[in-house]
């Protein structure tokens, strides 16, 4: 009995030291890269230095600079501000309403042909579609120029992205009619793990159509809409792919973000200390609003639990 049980802990101890090596593995990666280059910009932030050069202490003046000296700094968040509600404004409302019309869908067969058709585009590279819509659609002969001829609006035809009225709106609606394909699938998950006790219940209340939607299927993917709605302020805030192919920040300044600001300094203007100090702005914008999304924008969990 006593071999048994010594038997039985020893195993026990070898799987909980495996797994707590497993996890130190992971640990030791994630520190490498992700931990400590935080915290090598955060301490650069600090110091004036190209590379190779000799870096400088100069204190919080990489900040002072870009807040309250450099004049690009300003704009660049007003243009990051309007690009980021845009898509939040898109991704938390024409993807819920492609899912709530797939489940609609009698057939199984018809919901995955449908959630198969609107996967497809996610395995397309960012980098080609951007591609496709400087190049295609907002192009001097392109889709939107070509159409308003058509249509006899010939003079309303321009450079979409090289006239400083229209091109942060057109670089806005690049991905239009934004059906993204990731957000419909959550969506779709959430909507279709809603238990059928609560869609016969609304039934039998004769709660349908868009009244079942906003009362019912909206309150029910709280924890889906909590998700996209981090993951699109991240992106909108940290993002700056797709401006350097469609319009390098320009005409202008125009279309420029604190993102690609940074990226301009750090890698054009070789002021990593500068560019540091503008990442550490954005990290802590990012941070801060995903505190307050996760303690005022509650997931369905924590509604049921309130009630």
């Amino acid at each position: 009995m006593t071999t048994e049980r010594t038997g039985w802990f020893g195993y026990r101890a070898r799987l909980t030291l495996s797994c707590y090596a497993l996890l130190a593995a992971t640990l030791v990666l994630l520190a490498v890269f992700v931990y400590v280059p935080v915290v090598w910009a955060f301490s650069n932030s600090l110091y004036q230095f190209e590379v190779g050069g000799e870096a400088q202490f100069i204190g919080l003046r990489n900040y002072q600079e870009f807040l309250f000296e450099d004049a690009v700094t300003w704009p660049s968040f007003l243009n990051m501000a309007l690009l980021t509600l845009i898509a939040v404004a898109a991704r938390l409302t024409v993807p819920l309403i492609v899912a709530r019309f797939i489940c609609s869908l009698p057939h199984e067969r018809g919901r995955y042909f449908y959630r198969l058709l609107f996967l497809i585009p996610i395995v397309v590279p960012g980098v080609a579609v951007q591609l496709i819509w400087g190049g295609l659609v907002y192009a001097e002969r392109g889709l939107v120029n070509e159409t308003l001829a058509a249509i006899g609006l010939a003079d309303w035809a321009r450079g979409w992205l090289s006239d400083p009225r229209t091109a942060l709106v057109a670089v806005a609606f690049v991905g239009f009619p934004f059906v993204f394909g990731f957000e419909v699938l959550i969506y779709y998950a959430g909507l279709s793990n809603i238990p059928t006790s609560v869609n016969e219940a609304a039934l039998l209340e004769g709660c349908t159509g868009i009244r079942k939607f906003f009362l019912i299927d909206v309150p029910m993917v709280m924890s889906q809409l909590k998700l996209i709605l981090i993951l699109t302020i991240i992106g909108g805030i940290q993002g700056f792919e797709g401006l350097i192919i469609l319009t390098q920040g320009g005409p202008g300044f125009k279309t420029t973000v604190p993102g690609l600001w940074m990226y301009y300094n750090a890698f054009s203007f070789q002021r990593f200390g500068y560019a540091c100090a503008i990442g550490v702005c954005l990290f802590v914008i990012i941070f801060g609003l995903t505190v307050l999304n996760l303690r005022y924008f509650r997931s369905t969990e924590e509604l049921e639990g309130a009630r």
